[in-house]
């Protein structure tokens, strides 16, 4: 339906004339009739203020079909990097009605999962920023140190605070409800390895391995992280170098090694693995998550303007390959913040 035919309807069931609708929004009643005859459009600004009037949301303006609300809220998740609070309560009801429905069930299932994962991140970041502020006027104190390692991933000195045990429960349980499906043993197998549990890890990699969509590459990484979690360092070192020596120009192979290398500080051998990888990703568009363990390593080794020369290779990634802009993406301002952060300190 016309947005003119929706307006008129939504007046005529608040029982409005166009005179009473016209006053409400500050405007002359000749406008709405221009709008409900389809010979105008409203400005984008009324938008908000004639959903408000009518008690609905802009999407019911549109007469969205489900399939475009869903797209919409996802599009505005990656796009912004905080929602308004009456977004938010919009998405989450209109979200919420869709999870007994057999046809969007899955689909609103995952946004509703992303839509409050979005919240707490917003939060998560004013909390880090309040907390490091705390701990600055008072050093001494641990006031505010369990909710920095919480907001920003802190390592915890503390085993029953730091272990993976409830993460490991989880995918142990639906590895075993749902054996054919591949994903859960990398994640249990990556849990464990958290805790150093490797001979249960070395028990879910044969499970693993024995899976028709088993990855190969993966196969030989675990086998390696295995040994490091033994703190078998050569034993480790000598597969991974087997597997670059089978796969030289394998980017899923280089990344992994680039990885590892990381994890085992030999800093420059990881850059050039990830260099590697990402010259060798036969996908377009690539993803920057090579470049950004590489600005990472940059940072850590005391080159924070190199780094920041790595970001100018991620913004023109996301906007030459992805066609994002910071209008349109909420990862093109997160880059170009990092950067700054980078040019700052250096």
């Amino acid at each position: 339906m016309e947005l003119g035919k929706r307006i008129r309807q939504y007046r005529l069931k608040a029982g409005l004339t166009q005179e009473q609708l016209a006053e409400k929004l500050g405007i002359g009643a000749q406008s709405v009739s221009k709008w409900e005859n389809a010979a105008a459009m409203p400005d984008i600004t009324a938008l908000p203020l004639l959903a408000e009037v009518f008690g609905v949301s802009i999407d019911d303006l549109f007469d969205l079909t489900t399939e475009q609300r869903l797209n919409r809220i996802e599009n505005r998740l990656d796009a912004e990097e905080e929602l308004p609070q009456d977004v938010f309560w919009e998405y989450e009801e209109f979200l919420k009605r869709l999870l007994t429905s057999a046809r969007y069930q899955k689909r609103a299932t995952e946004l509703i999962a992303y839509l409050y994962w979005h919240r707490s991140d917003a939060d998560a970041r004013k909390a880090a920023r309040y907390a490091k502020e705390a701990i600055v006027r008072s050093p001494g104190e641990k006031g505010c140190q369990w909710i920095l390692s919480r907001t920003e991933n802190h390592a915890v000195w503390d085993w029953n605070m730091a272990n993976h045990a409830k993460a490991v429960d989880f995918y142990r349980a639906l590895a075993e409800t749902e054996p054919d499906a591949a994903l859960p043993y990398l994640y249990l197998m990556d849990n464990l390895l958290a805790d150093r549990r490797a001979d249960e890890a070395e028990l879910w990699l044969g499970r693993y391995s024995a899976l028709e969509q088993a990855d190969p590459v993966m196969t030989q990484v675990y086998r390696a992280h295995i040994a490091l979690a033994r703190l078998d360092g050569p034993a480790a070192d000598r597969i991974m170098e087997d597997l670059l020596a089978e796969r030289p120009e394998d980017s899923a192979a280089l990344f992994e090694a680039a990885q590892y290398y990381a994890a085992r500080c030999r800093y420059p051998r990881a850059i050039e693995c990830y260099e590697r990888a990402f010259a060798a990703d036969p996908a377009r568009p690539r993803f920057q998550d090579a470049l950004m363990g590489i600005a990472e390593i940059r940072e850590i080794m005391g080159d924070p303007a190199g780094a920041a020369k790595t970001y100018d290779r991620i913004l023109d990634l996301l906007e030459t390959e992805w066609g994002l802009t910071e209008e349109t993406d909420s990862s093109v301002a997160a880059a170009r913040r990092e950067k700054a952060r980078l040019l700052a300190k250096a």
